[in-house]
Parts: structure tokens; sequence; C-alpha cells
């Protein structure tokens, strides 16, 4: 049997992991001794629900657990509620963003990749099948070299879990699963219910289109030298794709490498705050480079 405790439990991915675990024998090794919140109606909602513990602070299982599952609402949570555990060197499931600060995302890789700790989580929109569709269509040049691409996602901006940060991972995650993690700079464009960012790649530009509490629903488009694909993404609440997400988890837990590298768990973050900078400047910016 697999101890695990959830941190930061008031959004969608703990009541889904948790379902997950009570209905699919897929699961059946996996026991969540404790969920944490700072939400306390967050966290006793769950209990009442499933039949979990509330902890009382988010490191009092430090050396009990197999694992974690860090899922704040607010990305500046997830380092300061994993840091405890990295010593122990448990897999870990870390949600967008990962965090929200460059130097600290550098701090955090380097602590895990030191303790061997075994990454997973990110977005989990990246999951979507048409979205791997296209990764692998750019890494095998299918039609083509790539010579551009386009994708729609919604973002809110004013909320209390770090406005533009809170929710723009997923766009731009599904943006870099396609298109590469390393783009060299971005550029953004304000307007009152979008903002528009030119990611370019050198080679090739990618648009993407981030609508302000608006549409809901994800699109994404690859143009090639011969042909052009493109289609809605078939992510809600409801999808395959936290599934997906969390088999991914199951499987760390198990001994399975993890998909990213640590350097590339934390590309997305980079992207983040550049495009952030943009917004504010209206300036193109460099993405920052790093190591891990």
């Amino acid at each position: 049997m697999k101890k695990i405790v959830i941190l930061g439990c008031e959004n969608s991915h703990a009541n889904m992991f948790l379902g997950f675990i009570k209905d699919n024998p897929e699961y059946k090794d996996i026991k969540v001794i404790g969920v944490f919140s700072e939400d306390l109606e967050a966290s006793n909602k769950l209990s009442k629900e499933f039949g979990v513990n509330v902890m009382e602070t988010f490191d009092q299982e430090v050396g009990n657990v197999d694992g974690i599952i860090v899922t704040a609402r607010h990305g500046k949570n997830h380092y300061k509620y994993a840091k405890p555990y990295i010593a122990s060197g448990i897999p870990m499931f870390i949600d967008k963003p990962v965090t929200v600060d460059t130097d600290q995302a550098i701090k955090f890789m380097k602590e895990c990749k030191e303790a061997g700790v075994v990454l997973t989580g990110g977005s989990s929109c990246v999951h979507d099948k048409f979205v791997q569709e296209l990764k692998k269509d750019v890494a095998e040049k299918v039609d083509g070299e790539t010579l551009g691409g386009y994708v729609v996602g919604p973002v809110s901006v004013d909320n209390p879990y770090g406005g533009f940060f809170f929710y723009s991972d997923h766009l731009i995650s599904i943006t870099a699963e396609i298109f590469g993690r390393y783009p060299k700079s971005v550029k953004a464009d304000v307007k009152e219910k979008t903002v528009t960012v030119n990611f370019n790649y050198g080679e090739f530009n990618v648009t993407t289109l981030f609508t302000i509490e608006n549409a809901k629903n994800y699109y994404a488009l690859r143009c090639s030298e011969n042909s052009v694909k493109a289609s809605e993404l078939s992510i809600n609440t409801s999808s395959y794709v936290f599934e997906r997400e969390f088999k991914e988890f199951n499987d760390i837990l198990k001994g399975a490498k993890q998909r990213l590298s640590y350097k590339d768990f934390i590309a997305t973050v980079f992207i983040m705050n550049a495009i952030y900078r943009s917004m504010q400047t209206g300036e193109e910016v460099e993405i920052k480079e790093y190591e891990v």
C-alpha cells in the first residue's frame, strides 16, 4: 500500500484524484492518509465526501508517506508545501504552475535533483490526444518543416491566486509541449478581452491568444510546408486528461522514471514570467537561460 497526502486541496484536482482512487481498481494500492488546505472549508468538504483525514499542518506527515500531491490554487505555495518532504526522496506530483518565481523554480529543482525526487505534474492539458499528435508531427516533420502555429485558451487576470500566473500555464504548456519548451523570446499585446503573445522560435513563430474571462475552449493549429492541421481540444473537468496525469503519478509511485528533465519541468515558469514582463512593458522579452 502506497500512502500519500494531498497538499493544497482547494481545486478540482483533489476531487478528481480522490475519485479515481475510490472508484478505479487500478489505484487500489494508494491510500490518502491526509489532506491539507489553508482553506479549511475545502479540506473539510473532502473529508466529508471521501472520509480522508484533515491535516493540521502541511508538514505533519513528513517521513510517513510514499508520495505527495501538491495542488494548491496559488503556485507560490507549491515549493513551500513540497520542501519539507524533499529530503525523503519520495515521488511528487506538482500542479501548475510549478512555482511563480524563476529563482525559486531553479532552487526547487536543484533540491529535488539532489534528493532523487521523481516529479510529474504541471498542466493537465498536455495530455490531450491532439496536443500529443501535433507534438509528434513537429518532431517527425510530418508534411515538412513547421512554418508556424496558433494556440488559443482562456486566462484569468483578476483573481487572488497570482493573477495572470494562476491559469496562464495551461496555454503556455500546450504551446511548449507541441512546439518546444525554449522559445527565444515572447512579445505580448494586451487588449480589453484578450492577450495575444508571439512566441519566437527562431525559424518560425507561434501566435497564442489568451481569452480573458471569456471563452473556455482550447484550440491548437500547426502549419507545415504541405498542410495545416488544427482542432479544438477536448479539455474539460470530466476529461480523460486528468486521469492520464494521475496515472503518470501512479506510475512514478511504482518506480517509473519522470517524463521531463528537471530543467524541462520548470521551462514554462520562465516563459510565463517573460510574457508577464512583456505585458507590463509592451516590449519583446528574451527568455532567461538557466541550468539545473
